[in-house]
């Protein structure tokens, strides 16, 4: 019958719940940097100018009363714009950005160059508790790259999404080829890791609306094993009960198995 086992892998599942992401373009963070580095520098001449002002005072250079006056209230301006560019900032990008306040942080400027991509993740209202994610997976939207392909542990809260409730936070995306504007699943763990087997799909069957695996108990003796599948994994599913490590999984011509246990009058082909 051409059947061929294979020894169940031993491996761990740990539990998630999935969202979704959109990869942010960069030209929004470029200007929102740009604006902030302009409003630094105007700060700190304004304050210079300030100061040189300030320190002439009494002496034979002192400029006019009301010329310090205007250096002040120049001062008190520039300083407002530069804290109004970095409150734009926050409110844009969330309050606690890897960044922080230092406009010249080279996580920034990767940002704002594109090398790093920001990604804006979202997951359903109740599906995560109060504590912020320590890592999250994200993979292509479409089904043929559904495979997890990225890790990202870089993430802090992000401003909430007004058209899907729920939770809301800002990834730092690297060595990726997600575009900008592309739409990403995202997957955070929920739970503590269990272990289990890895039953592969080519093992699976069908029947009676329930899912099965064979196992070589004995040489030539398969016994019909029922399967949960819900916790599919990429190559198959992550099973905890029924299939123990190193047992025998028949991994080709289980369908064959099937027909010959459910109709012992057929003759194989």
């Amino acid at each position: 019958m051409g059947i061929t086992v294979t020894g169940a892998a031993a491996t761990q599942h740990v539990p998630e719940t999935a969202g979704f992401g959109v990869v942010t373009a960069h030209e929004s963070i470029a200007q929102a940097v740009a604006e902030l580095v302009t409003a630094a520098a105007v700060d700190r001449q304004s304050r210079a100018a300030l100061a040189r002002a300030q320190r002439l005072a009494g002496t034979p250079g002192a400029m006019p009363a009301d010329a310090l006056e205007a250096a002040e209230r120049q001062a008190t301006v520039d300083q407002a714009a530069l804290l109004l560019a970095r409150q734009r900032l926050t409110s844009s990008f969330g309050q606690k950005p890897p960044w922080k306040d230092d406009v010249n942080s080279p996580v920034l400027r990767a940002l704002a160059d594109g090398e790093t991509k920001l990604v804006r993740v979202t997951f359903p209202l109740g599906s995560l508790d109060s504590k912020m994610p320590e890592r999250l997976q994200l993979a292509h939207l479409n089904a043929a790259n559904s495979v997890k392909s990225w890790t990202a542990t870089a993430i802090w809260g992000a401003p909430a999404d007004a058209t899907v409730p729920g939770r809301s936070f800002f990834v730092l995306l690297k060595g990726s080829d997600a575009g900008e504007g592309e739409r990403l699943l995202v997957w955070a763990p929920t739970g503590t890791a269990e272990s289990g087997v890895l039953v592969p799909a080519a093992a699976v069957v069908i029947s009676d609306g329930k899912y099965w695996c064979y196992v070589e108990r004995k040489p030539g003796v398969f016994v019909r094993i029922e399967l949960d599948t819900s916790r599919p994994v990429a190559d198959g599913y992550f099973v905890k009960d029924g299939v123990a490590p190193n047992d025998k999984i028949v991994t080709s011509s289980a369908g064959l198995l099937l027909a010959h246990e459910t109709n012992p009058g057929a003759a194989p082909e």
